[in-house]
């Protein structure tokens, strides 16, 4: 399933914010127009194959690496990458640890 119908699942459940970072995988008009509503700025970048490219904010999404480092990072704790735990509460738990660790590292 593409990245933007997941995405578009949740949300409903997304919390307020004013812009939106995310990578050409999420670059759709429907998502863009369903972001207008909630007052969300859409920096995505365009693909490659759209006929009229949408600008956006190049010097912000350059801000987007840390993120996707935190998941990279977070990858390497062999308990989070398995899922070994059963309960969603625990799991949870175990990620909020990591980021705590990751973040002081």
């Amino acid at each position: 399933m593409s990245d933007y119908k997941g995405a578009a699942k949740m949300l409903a459940a997304f919390p307020k914010a004013k812009t939106l970072w995310a990578d050409k995988g999420y670059d759709a008009d429907w998502f863009r127009d369903a972001l207008a509503p909630r007052k969300i700025t859409a920096c995505i970048p365009s693909r490659a194959n759209r006929k009229i490219v949408i600008p956006h904010d190049p010097t912000l999404y350059k801000k987007r690496h840390k993120i996707e480092n935190m998941y990279s990072r977070r990858k390497d704790w062999r308990r989070i990458h398995t899922r070994y735990d059963r309960c969603a509460h625990t799991y949870f738990s175990s990620i909020c640890i990591a980021a705590a660790v990751i973040f002081w590292m």
